[in-house]
């Protein structure tokens, strides 16, 4: 999922921490085991009950666009890694409480959407390992 945050903000990110983020574009990989598309709807919903980091962070920068991939593998955390690669930043312990990445939010300059290496990653990862018919 990509979201643009117009200007930079200090949030709080759960009950105990704050993050000062730059303006700028910024993408959330998470993972939904069952109802990946309720999961996307929810975090585009402004009204919601606070629950993730990703929930805070979204109380002020706005979803460009998702991009799911439906698997039945546990790629949360390779596509994690992916963009550590090719992004300008990474949220340090952003959203990845319950595994060893070291963020699960990546930020970016510019929009991904027109950066080659994160189109090719996300296709290469839908063609890969999406569900085939």
């Amino acid at each position: 999922m990509i979201a643009y945050l117009y200007e930079p903000k200090l949030i709080k990110i759960g009950k105990n921490r704050e993050e000062k983020f730059s303006s700028g574009y910024y993408v959330y990989v998470g993972k939904a085991k069952k109802g990946l598309f309720k999961r996307i709807k929810r975090h585009k919903n402004i009204n919601k009950n606070k629950h993730w980091h990703i929930d805070y962070f979204l109380s002020y920068a706005k979803i460009i666009k998702d991009f799911p991939i439906v698997t039945n593998k546990d790629i949360e955390c390779t596509i994690a890694e992916s963009l550590s690669k090719i992004s300008n930043d990474v949220v340090k312990g952003f959203g990845s409480s319950d595994c060893k990445c070291r963020s699960h939010l990546f930020y970016f300059r510019e929009n991904p959407i027109f950066n080659r290496d994160f189109i090719e990653m996300i296709t290469y990862y839908r063609l890969d390992y999406g569900i085939q018919n």
